[in-house]
């Protein structure tokens, strides 16, 4: 039976789009990076033959050399080079070291992050940093563009992208075009409803830090969230 004969949701492109590509099997996977097999065989009946060229199964596609992968039948050269190339880059990911995640430790540590691009801003922006359980942050989302005055925001666009991470806090960063990062009476009642609103869904607020024009307020430092 050819991958097109199958029902769609057993096609490994269509089970990768559908579930992630860590549901796949070796042979699934092995068959995407093949993309075609033969006249009178399946890209995944060719990986299945691939893999059953030794005993170690996957681990044959780790020493092989492109010629000796491109003498099974249906392979050819360019196949070869397809299917090794994902192997090495497979190989280089894993070897390779994590990034080092920026810590949180105090609001100095996260306004140079944006001081020096958000001090020069024309509108309101309004910013969410996704921190993880280590205190490390995990991503940042621009939510909202504002007037000159203000921005608007609800609890549903801040929290979303920290729950789409699995984050464990929030930190909220905005600016105040006008360079004066003393808080407007609407900065605190808006934060104050993010702050209820990530204690139900159970995402911890650490701070709000306003950037000014070479300064900032933090809303922890000024106790205006406990």
């Amino acid at each position: 039976m050819f991958i097109k004969e199958l029902p769609s949701s057993e096609r490994p492109r269509e089970k990768m789009l559908a579930g992630g590509q860590e549901h796949l099997s070796n042979s699934e996977l092995l068959a995407i990076l093949l993309r075609t097999g033969t006249k009178d065989k399946s890209a995944l009946r060719l990986a299945e033959e691939v893999l059953s060229l030794e005993k170690s199964g996957i681990l044959f596609l780790s020493s092989c050399a492109p010629e000796e992968l491109a003498k099974v039948k249906g392979i050819g050269p360019a196949k070869a080079c397809q299917v090794l190339a994902g192997v090495e880059l497979g190989r280089r990911l894993a070897t390779l070291p994590r990034a080092k995640k920026t810590k949180i430790e105090s609001p100095a540590s996260i306004v140079p992050l944006f001081m020096e691009e958000m001090r020069y801003y024309k509108k309101e922006i309004f910013n969410v940093l996704m921190i993880n359980t280590k205190g490390e942050i995990i991503g940042a989302d621009k939510i909202s563009v504002g007037d000159l005055s203000t921005t608007v925001i609800h609890p549903r666009e801040v929290f979303l992208p920290a729950i789409k991470r699995s984050a464990a806090a929030v930190v909220f960063v905005h600016n105040h075009p006008s360079g004066d990062p003393e808080p407007s009476s609407e900065d605190i009642n808006t934060t104050k409803k993010l702050v209820e609103a990530g204690k139900i869904i159970g995402i911890a607020v650490l701070d709000h830090i306003i950037i000014g024009d070479g300064n900032f307020v933090s809303f922890r430092e000024e106790q205006l969230i406990q």
